[in-house]
């Protein structure tokens, strides 16, 4: 698929997808969410892919939040002509009603960073940041579902979105205190204030922190240290278990989704090829397929919980 707004290239592995607006930034809009989910989407099918990583074209941004071309209407969706024209066929072009009323259930309203941000929680591929600039609204919270971020030393994090008079969006609100707790977030998101990225180090908010030549080269390494001696099927089981389990409200529900995905792979050719390749000193060779052999959660959600 050819892309407008990002580049994605694949090299050995590894998938760099390109925030590719470098006159704006790389300011976030309507297209670029869009081109982003199905770039996303064909990685999940290519199994020659093993992790994503994220990055800003040019020096100076990773990504600067919401376009703001539009002006005042910037966050009026009811008046966005881009996000209108992006509405499935048949569906009203508004979610209020002619008496006032608001469909809450309209398209419309769905938060376009917000589906960049659940599609990236939904890969099976892990997802890490190469942060090389600002990063800032939706340019820092389509950050925060992803498995490792990486800051470049120039790289700025602001949680602008109380200064623009809304609030918090890609589901940030659950995200965010998860990762540098409750009163970091809201000192970040009630001030608004920008931070460096040694200070978002500092949080837990970024991992590691490089100089701008070498920060490509340390995520791609951080990549293949993630995945280069595990099995691809597993990586994106452990995935999603370790991102969904971050709500589960008892440990019997890790126990049950550990049990069911531990005897789903256990009887795959990847564990006996796990236990072999180990006892044999040599580099496994897993062979299963995220396109194709994925048991994806829903095949156990219908099963009682034990007792």
């Amino acid at each position: 698929m050819s892309f407008d707004q990002i580049r994605l290239d694949k090299q050995e592995g590894i998938a760099l997808l390109t925030l590719h607006r470098p006159d704006r930034m790389n300011a976030f809009t309507t297209q670029m969410m869009l081109e982003i989910v199905a770039a996303l989407d064909e990685c999940d099918a290519d199994d020659a892919v093993r992790a994503v990583i994220f990055t800003g074209a040019g020096d100076r941004a990773y990504c600067a939040g919401a376009d703001l071309g539009g002006g005042a209407a910037t966050f009026d969706y009811d008046k966005r002509t881009d996000k209108a024209a992006a509405l499935p066929d048949g569906v009203s072009a508004s979610p209020v009603g002619e008496d006032g009323t608001i469909d809450w259930s309209h398209p419309l309203i769905r938060d376009s960073g917000g589906r960049v941000s659940m599609r990236i929680f939904d890969a099976k591929k892990p997802v890490l940041g190469a942060i090389n600039g600002a990063a800032v609204g939706i340019g820092a919270t389509m950050t925060l579902s992803m498995d490792a971020r990486l800051a470049s030393d120039t790289a700025r994090y602001g949680f602008v979105f109380a200064r623009r008079g809304i609030v918090p969006e890609a589901a940030s609100s659950w995200f965010l205190p998860r990762l540098v707790g409750i009163a970091n977030a809201v000192d970040l998101c009630y001030s608004g204030r920008l931070i460096s990225a040694r200070e978002a180090q500092d949080m837990g908010l970024v991992q590691s922190v490089h100089a701008p030549g070498a920060l490509i080269d340390a995520a791609i390494a951080k990549a293949r240290e993630m995945t280069e001696q595990s099995a691809p099927v597993s990586v994106a089981l452990t995935r999603h278990m370790l991102w969904r389990m971050l709500g589960a409200p008892h440990p019997m529900s890790a126990h049950r989704w550990d049990s069911r995905a531990i005897f789903a792979r256990g009887r795959s050719p990847d564990a006996a090829e796990g236990v072999t390749s180990f006892l044999e000193k040599r580099a496994p060779h897993f062979t299963a397929s995220v396109a194709n052999d994925y048991p994806w959660f829903g095949e156990f959600e219908d099963t009682p919980p034990y007792s």
